[in-house]
């Protein structure tokens, strides 16, 4: 299950062309693991659908997921359903596999709600609007929208996006995983700057049943950084770098061992 926004299967949007995802799929087809990845639904919205856009909650993408998990479910050709989830798609994951999947995976997932990420965010990039921020998300919490904020944070509030982020925060991922009885991995990497090995650490004290595995130097998209943040960043429009193969090799031994 991909991440935020607008991306699609293959772990790109028309910011970030990195084939994250799309790497990952056939990394564990070669080890003979059947996958499936899909667009989200969002994916087909235009600008001209405004009525949709303005109607799409966090809601949606889980019942989205449900029913591409119980569709698999369905299917008498594969021994056992796994679901994994990249970083939205953990949260979203993780909800959608409660009493349904065999076993579930969180690759660089959020620890904690989605509000307490972005203040965290704001505070280390734009110190300056913190406050502002923290006052938009004071009223969101109590699901009521806001028309004035500061322009500079327009991408993040816009007014067709905060009935989906009152919907999104409500949910706390640790007490999300916590519901979940079947095997769960939690992944993630040390050079990760958006997601933090914090975020892995609660979400495995979260879960009694859980494993997590930290991989060093593996950044938010698999890649392996060894520099500092330009060099990360420059990976989110490099799709010809490959994936980490450690990734790949703890996936795979996690899926074997259920078998």
């Amino acid at each position: 299950i991909p991440g935020s926004g607008t991306t699609n299967r293959d772990g790109n949007n028309a910011m970030s062309k990195n084939n994250s995802l799309k790497y990952l799929a056939e990394s564990l087809v070669d080890k003979g693991i059947a996958t499936y990845r899909y667009d989200k639904t969002v994916l087909n919205f235009t600008p001209a659908d405004t009525a949709k856009i303005n109607a799409l909650n966090f809601d949606m993408l889980i019942k989205e997921a449900s029913d591409v998990i119980d569709f698999f479910k369905k299917q008498d050709q594969f021994s056992k359903v796994i679901v994994a989830g990249h970083s939205q798609g953990s949260l979203v994951g993780m909800i959608a596999a409660v009493d349904r999947s065999d076993a579930f995976i969180s690759l660089a997932g959020m620890g904690r709600s989605v509000d307490v990420l972005l203040e965290e965010q704001i505070a280390k990039q734009a110190p300056v609007l913190l406050d502002e921020t923290k006052r938009v998300l004071k009223e969101l919490r109590n699901g009521n929208t806001v028309d004035d904020y500061n322009p500079f944070l327009a991408n993040l509030f816009n007014k067709s996006v905060q009935p989906f982020l009152i919907s999104y925060m409500k949910y706390n991922p640790a007490s999300e995983i916590g519901k979940l009885k079947q095997p769960v991995l939690i992944v993630q990497g040390d050079n990760d700057i958006q997601i933090s090995v914090t975020d892995a650490e609660i979400l495995h004290k979260a879960c009694a049943q859980s494993k997590i595995v930290l991989i060093q130097k593996m950044n938010h998209l698999f890649k392996k950084i060894e520099g500092e943040r330009a060099e990360n960043m420059a990976s989110y429009a490099n799709p010809d770098l490959p994936i980490m193969e450690e990734l790949t090799f703890n996936l795979v031994q996690f899926i074997n061992e259920l078998n």
